[in-house]
């Protein structure tokens, strides 16, 4: 890994620049889950067009798939954000010895919300699809037993993957991926957000998908996801959860499909 040379006067500017960086960055999540919050409680707020804010409270109730994308979006942006704070850390760090700066940082951050808005379009569209067959509810809960069944199972099951194991090992050492792939300049800082974004879809997508269990706007399971899912990048934490997470929900699906079988 070759680190270009910088001149030491330009550090702090570089931090200084970096720290108004941080500051958007849990901007953005804070204003997020504001707008999750406010669309759960069907509440406007006042900073908002009211028409914008009615659109996403249709899209709660009537998927229609416009608004859907958009309400997606904004869960992306609040449940997943905040997963990616150990990995931007770490890629600021490397601002110390003058090998990136925080237009990098944005760049990288871009990447990997490029990769979570393509991802909201397509949970939207699943959305839309359950809603239109008559499995999903209006709030975007499973109306059918075994929808939740092959939810958990599938979700439990995934805990032991292969695909799993390895997007966790990259997103639990920030520092090995930056080190394997690092090269001077944006755009190869937005191309690693683009990887790491990945990475984190590979890690994350099943426990996305849980949300149709118990509702996609569920402020209680949104915020449980999200705690999890940050806790299970965490290599001395992580490695403690994912698979007892996945015989919880491996049992939770069979239990669910053998309910849904025994009931007339």
């Amino acid at each position: 890994m070759a680190f270009e040379a910088q001149n030491p006067k330009r550090i702090l500017p570089d931090w200084n620049r970096a720290a108004l960086a941080w500051i958007g960055f849990y901007a953005v999540v804070l204003m997020a889950w504001l707008a999750v919050f406010a669309m759960a409680r069907q509440n406007p707020a006042a900073d908002m067009p009211a028409d914008f804010w009615a659109s996403l409270c249709i899209a709660a109730g009537q998927a229609q798939f416009g608004p859907l994308v958009g309400m997606w979006a904004l869960m992306a942006l609040a449940m997943m954000l905040p997963t990616f704070v150990p990995a931007l850390r770490c890629f600021l760090d490397l601002s110390q010895t003058g090998a990136t700066n925080a237009l990098g940082a944005v760049a990288l951050i871009l990447g990997y919300v490029v990769i979570w808005l393509t991802a909201a379009f397509v949970g939207a569209g699943a959305q839309y699809g359950l809603s239109q067959a008559g499995l999903v509810g209006l709030n975007g809960a499973s109306l059918s037993g075994w929808l939740t069944a092959a939810l958990l199972l599938g979700a439990g099951a995934y805990q032991f993957s292969g695909v799993k194991e390895a997007c966790l090992a990259k997103c639990r050492m920030p520092l090995s991926f930056f080190m394997e792939r690092w090269a001077p300049g944006t755009p190869r800082a937005l191309r690693m957000g683009l990887e790491l974004g990945a990475l984190c879809l590979g890690c994350c997508w099943a426990q996305m998908a849980l949300g149709f269990i118990g509702g996609t706007m569920n402020l209680l399971w949104m915020g449980a996801a999200t705690l999890f899912m940050t806790l299970e990048k965490l290599p001395d934490i992580g490695r403690w959860l994912t698979r007892p997470v996945g015989f919880v929900l491996i049992a939770a699906g069979v239990f669910t499909a053998l309910q849904t079988l025994l009931t007339p």
